[in-house]
């Protein structure tokens, strides 16, 4: 099973709207969000059946015992982030699960236990599987809960060439998670000044992975010439362009109404279309799963 990973280097340039619509136009068996910290192509997909809810268990945390705790003030002294408040209170958004207060506590009073840090979310039957999970505030595990996001994902045995993946926007952790194991990229663009220098931070984190890359644009429309110079970037680098989808109306109707762009008539519909045919001959060119 190839995996498709789609990304985009900041938050509004429509990359979870163009993941919905692949989603649609593949009729998708099997896929996920890995935006933990903001997942929301569960809105899109309607889904009809009930996840099944896990907790998910990140970094450990310190726990002190007050019955223990003879109020030496080591721990507080050896804590780097200062998540020991005076009255030996553990602030956990602050604890990183370092051990060091464990360590010098000369009484044993403080011990790292597992902290619930997100919960994890599986919407399967027996014809399709749709992984996904939402990060606890504070945590820092984005990286480790999109791996297990994919994990979940091929957990249920599902005959399909290929898999959808909506990423996280930007070049963090759980971007270089969601890049481990994929076959492709395709880098949503916006035409703006950003827009180039985060499709640059992309590209080049990706040919890092040696991961076959390509790059369209949504809303075009709303600068022709930056819309050119990605274009010509492309075009330049030997990167795969597969297409431009306009700024459309009736596009932010049909997300606010639950839909994807690809259930309606509209111009961004035939755009998407071009630009997942193309995606799909890419990451299928050189033949086989």
């Amino acid at each position: 099973m190839k995996q498709l990973l789609i990304l985009s280097g900041k938050g509004g340039t429509g990359k979870t709207t163009i993941a919905s619509a692949f989603i649609k136009l593949a009729d998708a068996k099997v896929y996920a969000d890995c935006d933990v910290d903001a997942p929301n192509l569960h809105l899109i997909t309607n889904l009809k059946t009930k996840p099944k809810v896990s907790d998910y268990y990140g970094l450990d945390k310190a726990k002190i015992n007050n019955d223990l705790c003879i109020k030496c003030n080591k721990c507080i002294e050896s804590c780097r982030f200062d998540s020991i408040d005076e009255n030996y209170n553990i602030n956990i958004y602050a604890c990183e699960g370092c051990g060091v207060c464990e360590f010098v506590c000369p009484v044993k009073a403080i011990t790292m236990e597992p902290s619930i840090d997100g919960e994890m979310m599986l919407y399967y039957n027996d014809e399709k599987v749709f992984s996904t999970a939402k990060l606890k505030m504070g945590s820092g595990t984005s990286g480790l809960l999109v791996t297990e996001v994919k994990k979940q994902m091929k957990s249920k045995n599902i005959d399909t060439e290929f898999a959808i993946i909506d990423g996280s926007p930007g070049i963090g952790c759980p971007v270089i998670a969601s890049l481990s194991g994929v076959d492709m990229v395709l880098i949503v663009s916006e035409p703006s000044i950003s827009g180039i220098s985060d499709m640059k931070r992309i590209i080049d984190t990706a040919s890092k992975f040696n991961i076959k890359t390509a790059v369209c644009i949504n809303k075009y429309d709303t600068n022709i010439d930056i819309s050119k110079k990605i274009i010509d970037f492309c075009d330049k680098e030997n990167i795969p362009f597969v297409g431009k989808i306009p700024f459309d109306n009736k596009a932010v109707q049909a997300i606010n109404n639950g839909l994807t762009i690809v259930d309606i008539d509209s111009k961004s519909n035939e755009a998407v279309t071009k630009v997942y045919n193309k995606t799909i001959n890419l990451l299928f060119e050189n033949g086989g799963n």
